[in-house]
């Protein structure tokens, strides 16, 4: 098996299906330990599927004589024609869709750059959910029976002076918690399950230095993440909940947090 280091360049060709297949493995295996980049390909995957979607219509079609004569030197090319911003916007997203570089688009609520910046948050924390949240068994590293010492080993480990969230009005109980990456710093992550089985995750960085605060989904039929960057710290809130339901109870978090934040 090929070993070397894979980048997000790699998710663009394999996406394009121009990674050699005798690094397939070695890939896949880099996207399972790597979180981030495992739910920004999923992302990706996602974004090039909506965008050739909305314009299936249209990229089979032949290439008119005049434009083929021109890219082939068989005709002037004329002075640009002005165009209209949407007319880019639109050009842009075709060219992106044939190349599979869907993931640099926010979606199709509106074809603009997204601030990676302000995703990325979200995007670990989406990550950390897919993967933990599915486990039975090794789901936390330190349960619940036990929250004094998640708690400050959280606290002390991230940087934050972290209180578990009391969610039983919202019908979600804890189960525990684990220490995880986030870029150059750490995350706590803390898991809560309602009497359905339905999980839900507290994902909680310090350092943030953005302001923002949004919804986001790495693919149109998994969890979205309700997130805040703010004062030094970042948070989000993760489930496959209605959105009007997680938003309910990532306010509840969010507020709870806060207050042991400053407490």
């Amino acid at each position: 098996m090929i070993r070397r280091d894979f980048s997000e360049r790699d998710i663009h060709m394999a996406l394009d299906g121009e990674l050699p297949a005798d690094e397939r493995v070695a890939y896949e295996a880099w996207l399972d330990g790597n979180p981030e980049m495992k739910a920004r390909s999923v992302r990706f995957t996602a974004d090039r599927e909506a965008l050739r979607a909305a314009f299936a219509g249209v990229l089979d079609e032949p290439v008119p004589a005049r434009l083929r004569k021109v890219v082939l030197g068989e005709a002037p090319v004329k002075a640009a024609v002005p165009r209209s911003r949407w007319w880019l916007a639109a050009a842009a997203a075709a060219l992106l869709a044939v190349g599979g570089f869907g993931g640099y688009f926010a979606g199709m609520d509106g074809l603009g750059q997204e601030d990676p910046a302000e995703d990325l948050l979200a995007e670990q924390a989406i990550a950390a959910h897919v993967i933990y949240a599915a486990e039975k068994r090794h789901a936390v590293e330190v349960p619940a029976s036990d929250k004094d010492h998640l708690q400050t080993w959280l606290s002390n480990r991230v940087g934050l002076k972290l209180v578990a969230p009391d969610l039983s009005a919202n019908g979600f109980q804890l189960i525990g918690g684990r220490l995880l990456p986030a870029g150059e710093s750490k995350a706590a992550m803390l898991l809560y399950e309602d009497d359905k089985g339905e999980r839900i995750s507290l994902f909680v960085t310090a350092e943030s230095t953005e302001n923002a605060r949004g919804t986001y989904a790495s693919a149109q039929d998994g969890p979205q993440a309700v997130y805040w960057l703010d004062k030094g710290y970042g948070c989000a809130v993760v489930g496959s909940l209605p959105r009007e339901q997680l938003a309910v109870v990532a306010k509840s978090a969010y507020g709870q947090l806060l207050a042991g934040l400053a407490s």
